[in-house]
């Protein structure tokens, strides 16, 4: 792990949260207890990394198409309605967001900065009212204005879970006074929802019932993205999302292609921190592609960048690596992300927590870590934090150190504790698309029969996975969905960040779930705490904790702490890795003329 990648992530968060870089879990960057170094793994000589931290063949110049590809398909480019980090950075294309992760390589691309709003957010009653003044000519795709409301309704219409399930809850977690049920298409008067106040077209102020420092950090979320209400209209409004941003949709096909073209309604003049460029005339984007054939493709030049963002497939790296040609291209980042997979403890008997440690202790810790590369794909994981994210606690609850393979004996003996000495049958489910995520099943389905433990895979397409599938507990305990498989990357470097909305059991809903079944009251009791902790040291060691808590409760298998080889054919500009979104910048990219 680079350290220039460490110290960007936790200058991000002592920028946004006033913390200071060098205190506290931001000093713990070390892999863990060493077992990163176990397993499967290239023995080629790592990436070129030319694009981590600095820019790689910059260029200023205008013109060309810029080419994605990806497996399976968006959840949604519906700002209000989407929560994969690549749309996050892709979105930064065709919304624009009161403020933004700067698009810059380094420890500036960590930093939040004025995008639609004039400054960062001004807070006041204690960090539980925060004010932003919009920029003024800020205009729409068909050239009306932009204003305070636009912003507002785009905010509220994010509260309906019913109607989009997939974005985050933090603004229904932490907005004082929503009422129960809320959403903008049964109530239709802005002036109901009053913890979001428009005194003018240019001011918006939120209140919340919990002070929160790192506001920043949710103005920052697509759904601050301007929505006019007349337009919307509702499930329907991901075909043509009405652009804020430098380009406009021209093509939508669900599931199939996505084409953006320049918007003659943006005026540079109004971005002038953010850090966009617009270089391309125009944007593709081919959906439910083969992943394999996306390495081969960007390999051949026919496609420019793998919009995912987490790197070829293992059966592609040792081939580029061994290439001097090809390992010249690549850039073997670390991303604030584990990929770990859920024991849900709705599905029996894994309610039961000694039929969860045996699924922990009989694993293969490295099978886990081949599926994504091994070393170079990450390092085995001992927690479900990783080690670039400030609050990381060093910890080997279940010795993946010394029993790496997996700890038959053990696995027994708690198979014997929760009633199931000869084992148990479940379902382990995976996305459909990800060819990683259907080794690790695999993987694992092989590893835990040893203890008698029969796991049935089940495949579910990427685009509904938590909208319809694994993140619907109700379809998931109806299925056995027992073991699933899933990663997450921090939405901003810092505990909370990284946490909250993956192991907080009071933010479940009936769909479109990134919490996929972890209930433990220690782990609710610790965020709370963590909460009300003014002091940053402190703070951080609560984090640490809180996922400690989760592995005492053997709630995870942590699987890996990742990295991902990415790949930069010659056809591509200004390209580098964004330290806010740990990936390619997509808005930044450019086309070589």
């Amino acid at each position: 792990m680079k350290n220039t990648r460490i110290m960007a992530v936790a200058a991000a968060a002592a920028l946004a949260l006033g913390l200071s870089a060098c205190g506290g879990g931001a000093s713990n960057t070390g892999t863990g207890s060493g077992t990163g170094g176990s397993g499967g793994g290239s023995s080629a000589q790592p990436a070129a990394d030319a694009a981590i931290g600095k820019i790689f063949n910059a260029s200023d110049k205008k013109g060309g198409t810029l080419r994605f590809g990806m497996a399976g398909d968006w959840d949604s480019v519906d700002p209000g309605d989407t929560y994969y980090g690549l749309s996050w950075n892709f979105l930064r294309n065709y919304a624009r967001t009161l403020v933004v992760f700067k698009a810059a390589p380094g420890a500036e691309g960590a930093k939040l900065v004025p995008d639609l709003a004039t400054s960062l957010g001004k807070p006041s009653d204690g960090n539980k009212t925060w004010t932003y003044t919009l920029r003024d000519g800020l205009k729409y795709e068909d050239g009306t204005p932009i204003t305070s409301k636009d912003v507002k309704y785009g905010v509220a219409r994010s509260l309906d879970k019913d109607t989009f399930p997939n974005g985050p809850t933090y603004f229904n977690d932490f907005l004082a006074d929503v009422p129960a049920g809320y959403s903008v298409f049964k109530d239709k008067n802005l002036d109901n929802l009053k913890s979001i106040e428009t005194p003018d077209d240019k001011t918006i102020v939120f209140k919340l019932k919990t002070a929160f420092s790192g506001f920043d950090y949710f103005a920052q979320l697509p759904s601050t993205a301007p929505v006019p209400q007349a337009k919307d209209t509702g499930t329907k409004y991901k075909e043509h999302v009405i652009s804020s941003g430098p380009y406009k949709f021209s093509v939508y096909q669900q599931g199939k292609r996505i084409e953006l073209e320049r918007n003659t309604n943006y005026d540079p003049a109004t971005d002038p921190e953010s850090g966009r460029k617009a270089l391309p005339d125009k944007i593709t984007v081919e959906l439910g592609l083969n992943a394999p054939d996306i390495d081969n493709r960007l390999q051949s030049g026919g496609l420019d960048v793998d919009i995912a963002g987490t790197g070829v497939q293992a059966e592609s790296q040792g081939k580029i690596l061994a290439d001097p040609t090809l390992k010249a291209k690549t850039d073997n980042a670390s991303a604030a992300r584990t990929w770990f997979s859920v024991l849900n403890s709705d599905v029996a008997p894994l309610d039961n927590i000694d039929c969860r440690k045996a699924v922990v202790l009989a694993y293969d810790k490295t099978g886990y870590q081949r599926a994504y590369g091994g070393k170079t794909g990450g390092d085995i994981a001992t927690s479900l934090m990783p080690p670039n994210v400030p609050g990381h606690l060093d910890m080997d609850l279940y010795n993946f150190a010394s029993k790496p393979q997996g700890d038959v004996d053990a696995a027994k003996a708690e198979l014997a504790k929760c009633g199931q000495p000869n084992g148990f049958e479940t379902n382990i489910s995976y996305r459909t698309e990800r060819p990683k995520e259907k080794a690790t099943a695999e993987s694992l389905q092989q590893s835990l029969a040893k203890v008698g433990i029969k796991l049935t895979i089940k495949p579910y397409p990427t685009a509904d996975y938590t909208k319809l599938y694994a993140g619907k507990p109700d379809y998931a305990k109806a299925n056995k969905l027992g073991i699933i498989v899933y990663g997450w990357g921090a939405d901003w470097p810092d505990g909370f960040g990284f946490l909250s909305q993956i192991v907080d059991s009071r933010v479940i809903r009936p769909s479109g779930n990134t919490n996929l079944g972890i209930k433990v009251p220690a782990v609710d009791a610790g965020i709370d705490k963590a909460m009300a902790e003014n002091d940053q040291t402190k703070r951080e060691e609560i984090w640490g904790t809180v996922d400690k808590s989760v592995m005492e409760a053997a709630a995870v298998i942590p699987g890996v702490w990742s990295k991902g080889l990415l790949f930069r054919p010659d056809t591509i500009t200004n390209v580098f890795v964004n330290d806010g979104f740990t990936m390619y910048d997509y808005a930044a990219m450019g086309v070589k003329q």
